[in-house]
């Protein structure tokens, strides 16, 4: 049994992290931070619209957990709902190839909306994906390696996404337009099934559901104050959580700034990104381990370190190649923000809560991540990039000040409790 026990957690890490590999590559073909923008910004020059985009991609993964939450808590098996809700950020891309070459016969308008209309439907499908593939992780991964998971996952995924990024950059220089961001697009949409069957392949037992009735799904719903309420660290880490929407709002603008600013070519911006998703490769094994040995809390602190000093650096560029270290620093800064809550949520969650703190976490911060770009694009629009890098700083500094005050770690208070409970 024991042996059966290893031979599954072997079977399901590795698929799983294939998983996540051939969804980076995708990515890479068709990133929300370099090539949709740039894509869009052929058809538009609002700001607006272009931070649109990461926020739209955030928001659909971040919004709709929460309500899928009762519905999760009455599964006894998370992967066929993880599976059939996935699609939906699939699929989108082959119609994004198909907009990117009908456009010059579309024309702007219709263009950008049937753009957006995909960018939508694409990022609420990682929505309504995501409490179910993030319960499904917590029950076939050890709590104990949560954060070596997500940094091996996260890894493969930024490794193919630099790799992907760098051929994008290429192709983007060799085709004439429309193609090259067509071929773009379908690669993306190739990657993504490929994902999609190592996904399919996880082994999952099934276990008593959480609620079994819609009853105790009601009672699962009016839980939620509760959590919120009683649950001080966990409401302080979502207001964290929220301040960083903000923080690293710049970084959607980075890529277009050093463009329209200093003249960076389509090839730098292919290596760059490439170099921000290499940093992410080699950040997120080492932020998991050191998560898992010292808690996760002091990754998420470094994370927005290097956040702040990514912008301020942005703030003071006078070339592009303060880009390199600008990049880095993102990298680094986006492992903490969205690869550490992954495992730092799941160690706030009691077993008989989970979905709902998964969903609390996410869905709670999602209205400053519609809003935090938008502003930070209003801010461009009306006066200048410097003044939104330092927005974005200032942000950051008050969710260093939340981190180091208001939240502890988890993982340390869920021993103290242990310490200090009476035993039978």
């Amino acid at each position: 049994m024991i042996s059966k026990r290893v031979e599954n957690l072997r079977f399901n890490f590795t698929v799983n992290v294939l998983d996540g590999a051939f969804f980076g590559a995708a990515l890479g073909f068709a990133s929300f931070i370099t090539v949709i923008p740039l894509f869009v910004a052929n058809l538009t020059e609002s700001a607006v619209l272009i931070g649109l985009i990461p926020a739209i991609h955030s928001v659909g993964w971040q919004l709709p957990q929460l309500f899928t939450a009762p519905r999760v808590s009455r599964l006894s098996r998370y992967k066929r709902m993880a599976l059939l809700m996935t699609l939906n950020e699939r699929i989108p891309f082959f119609f994004l190839a198909l907009v990117a070459w009908f456009s010059p016969q579309l024309g702007v308008e219709i263009s950008l909306t049937l753009t957006f209309i995909l960018l939508i439907w694409q990022g609420f499908g990682g929505g309504f994906t995501a409490t179910a593939w993030q319960s499904l992780i917590a029950k076939i991964m050890p709590g104990e390696i949560y954060g070596r998971f997500f940094g091996a996952q996260s890894a493969a995924a930024t490794l193919l996404m630099g790799i992907g990024a760098i051929l994008a950059g290429l192709v983007l220089t060799a085709y004439y337009t429309p193609l090259d961001y067509t071929l773009c697009f379908l690669i993306a949409g190739i990657m993504m099934m490929i994902s999609f069957f190592f996904l399919s392949l996880t082994r999952e037992q099934e276990t008593p559901p959480i609620s079994r009735t819609k009853e105790e799904g009601s009672s699962f719903r009016s839980d939620l104050g509760a959590i919120i309420s009683t649950d001080k660290d966990f409401r302080w880490y979502v207001i964290s959580r929220m301040l960083t929407q903000f923080a690293t709002m710049a970084f959607a603008f980075y890529t277009i700034f050093a463009v329209r600013e200093f003249g960076m070519d389509e090839r730098l911006v292919g290596f760059l990104t490439g170099l921000l998703f290499f940093t992410e490769v080699a950040v997120n094994p080492i932020l998991g381990w050191l998560g898992d040995l010292r808690g996760h809390l002091l990754t998420l602190r470094i994370g927005i370190v290097a956040t702040i000093i990514s912008v301020f650096l942005a703030m003071f560029a006078n070339s592009v190649a303060w880009f390199f270290v600008i990049f880095i620093l993102a990298g680094i800064a986006n492992v903490a923000v969205w690869t550490v809550p992954l495992s730092m949520t799941l160690e706030f969650a009691p077993e008989s809560q989970r979905p709902a703190y998964i969903g609390l976490s996410n869905t709670l911060i999602a209205p400053a991540t519609f809003i935090a770009p938008i502003f930070a694009g209003i801010l461009i629009d009306k006066t200048s990039y410097d003044l939104t890098f330092f927005a974005s700083g200032i942000a950051g500094l008050m969710t260093l000040l939340v981190l180091f005050v208001a939240v502890k770690d988890p993982r340390r208070k869920a021993k103290v409790q242990a310490e200090i409970s009476p035993t039978d």
